[in-house]
């Protein structure tokens, strides 16, 4: 590993945790040279896989558009980077437990939906709105309504 404060090719590993409930390892890294101190993440990758569009299209898995959803659904909500970051990461690891080079959007818009009830109700809202496409205001109130009934 490369130290990105003076780029001298040799670093040492100072500690490793567990992330992400096992599914990522964060290393203290110290350069060898300069002694600065610096965490990498190492975590599973997802083979290739193809994202099955509605329009019938195809196109290569991006986690970063997962992340994109996610974030723009939770914007100005009080949820912790944390939690996001394990949203994300559970989601991964579901997609990666179907062992299949292909999914549906539908499908992984579907685990985002869950994963968004779960972390707060307003993105949840957020999210549904655009994954389900009202057709009308009663479509959304009825969305609401099946929210609350759940609580109790």
């Amino acid at each position: 590993m490369v130290c990105p404060f003076c780029g001298h090719g040799d670093t040492k590993v100072v500690d490793s945790r567990d992330t992400n409930d096992g599914r990522a390892i964060r290393r203290r890294r110290e350069c060898e040279k300069c002694q600065s101190r610096f965490s990498t993440y190492e975590e599973m990758e997802i083979m290739k896989l193809t994202v099955l569009k509605r329009d019938g299209a195809k196109q290569e898995y991006d986690k970063r558009k997962i992340a994109a959803g996610l974030r723009k659904a939770l914007e100005k909500r009080p949820v912790s980077e944390e939690r996001i970051q394990k949203a994300i990461g559970d989601i991964e690891y579901e997609i990666q437990a179907r062992e299949s080079s292909e999914i549906k959007s539908k499908e992984i818009g579907k685990m985002v939906l869950e994963k968004l009830r779960e972390l707060d109700e307003v993105a949840y809202i957020r999210f549904a709105s655009v994954y389900k496409s009202f057709k009308s205001v009663e479509s959304f109130k009825k969305e609401m309504e099946n929210l609350e009934l759940e609580k109790v």
